[in-house]
């Protein structure tokens, strides 16, 4: 599915502050680790409050409901390969600088916030299970070894995703694999597999369950603000996007199929690692400790990566000058937004010391729908912009559907949280409204501007896209 047109010289000419070290490979294990995440090794236990023993149906309609958004973003993120991501599409969209920032600091805000959440899963009972030491300290001090590594260089980071994303999914696998063991051994039910909640219909059961299964599958999109330091990304990006995915949901399915067969759901509920449950139940002799240091690497998985994508945003809004120019600074050795991630890093570490995280986590899936949905419109806005590279391009009912499939989600959301969302992005105005008027009166800026348009690797015309590629 791609447009195919000569590379026009600004596209050659357009120069590269980020280091393209990102392989395809090491692109699939930055998508499969920022997907599986520490998330999955609790979701079962709330999934079966949901569906009962139906595990496996959420859990697929929510990949096919992600699928829906990457699709756009596989579309826009080769189409314009720029740092940035979902505010970058916003910008070229709609034509509002106003609409970009509250797109970008909603990635921003959900980036943190997860990051600060994640944080402090790590100090909690999984590190006591080996330290027994207060949350809050231990929390900061491992947000500044994230910040380290993630400053050190993408490489670097790229290296320590890969060996952690191989650890926690292999923690999955000796689920499946414990689980089929004991089944073929006689044990585990698979009747249950079709048993929902009594009194629920059905469907509604399934979909009430695939808005928290729809957690499990965030992740994907920030990979979109690597892409300056992605290898051939009109080639790499899809590739790795969609395998990723598929590759998340099919482990995803298998873990719920396994959980539901083992145990049933009055168990599973009473847990808080049900997956540990699920093992012990099928009487296999793997130690406790073992599965903890494996959700402690989960964890650490999912902040670094998190970390890393706040960075590179915040990095690219500093180059649409959506944010000071001081957070576009990047060290002139690694290449790494330095500004950017101390920021982003001090400010996870003071939202460490605020309580209720399970308002803010929801807040987090909040905000990625409202960003999902800018982004499903933003594939129909662009479709009659030309780009003078080759480019992924989705069929047109997909972001359609994605559009739908964000509303729906959107209705299933809390008062309370979207309070909690609406502060946060009131913030963002009263943020952007300062650093405008910051701005004001400064020669440099328009011929900045002037400078990253006719620089910009996706300068196009207006043409009118003939042909759609499927």
């Amino acid at each position: 599915m791609t447009d195919h047109a000569p590379p026009a010289p600004s596209a050659q000419a357009a120069p590269e502050r980020l280091r393209r070290a990102i392989t395809g490979p090491l692109l699939f294990a930055f998508i499969l680790g920022d997907v599986l995440g520490a998330g999955i090794y609790a979701l079962m236990g709330v999934l079966s409050e949901e569906v009962g023993g139906m595990l496996w149906a959420p859990l697929l309609l929510a990949l096919l409901l992600a699928l829906l958004t990457a699709g756009s973003y596989a579309e826009l993120v080769t189409k314009y390969p720029r740092a940035g991501g979902a505010s970058v599409f916003a910008e070229r969209a709609f034509r509002s600088p106003v609409v970009s920032f509250l797109v970008g600091f909603s990635m921003l805000a959900a980036g943190v916030t997860s990051a600060a959440g994640l944080a402090l899963a790590f100090a909690g009972d999984y590190f006591a299970t080996f330290i027994d030491l207060p949350a809050a300290p231990v929390a900061i001090v491992f947000l500044a070894i994230v910040a380290a590594l993630n400053a050190r260089g993408i490489r670097e980071s790229m290296g320590a995703n890969l060996v952690m994303t191989a650890i926690e999914l292999s923690g999955l696998v000796i689920v499946i694999v414990v689980a089929a063991m004991f089944f073929t051994g006689g044990g585990g039910d698979a009747s249950r597999l079709t048993q929902a909640p009594e009194g629920t219909p059905v469907a509604l059961a399934v979909l009430g369950g695939a808005v928290i299964a729809y957690y499990s599958f965030v992740g994907f999109e920030t990979s979109a603000n690597m892409i300056e330091e992605v290898k051939e990304p009109s080639r790499t990006y899809p590739r790795a996007l969609f395998g990723a995915l598929f590759t998340a949901g099919a482990v995803y399915v298998l873990v719920g199929i396994a959980s539901s067969v083992t145990l049933p759901a009055s168990e599973l509920q009473e847990s808080s690692g049900p997956l540990l449950a699920v093992v012990e139940a099928s009487g296999v002799s793997i130690p406790s400790w073992l599965f903890s240091l494996i959700a402690l690497i989960a964890v650490a998985n999912g902040a670094l990566l998190t970390m890393i994508m706040v960075s590179r945003l915040t990095y690219g809004m500093a180059e649409q000058r959506l944010l000071p120019a001081a957070l576009g600074r990047v060290l002139p050795n690694r290449r790494t937004p330095w500004v950017a991630i101390l920021t982003t890093t001090l400010v996870a570490m003071g939202l460490t010391l605020v309580g209720d995280l399970a308002t803010l986590a929801e807040t987090v899936v909040l905000l990625l729908l409202v960003v999902f949905l800018s982004v499903n419109v933003s594939v129909l806005v662009l479709r009659r912009e030309r780009v003078d590279h080759e480019h992924f391009r989705i069929w047109t009912v997909v972001p359609v559907l994605g559009i739908g499939s964000c509303i729906l989600l959107l209705t299933q959301q809390r008062g309370e949280v979207w309070l909690f969302g609406g502060i946060l992005l009131a913030v963002g105005v009263v943020l952007y409204l300062v650093a405008r008027w910051a701005r004001r009166g400064r020669p440099t800026d328009t011929a900045s501007a002037d400078h990253r348009t006719t620089t910009d690797p996706t300068t196009r015309d207006t043409t009118e896209e003939p042909h759609e590629h499927a």
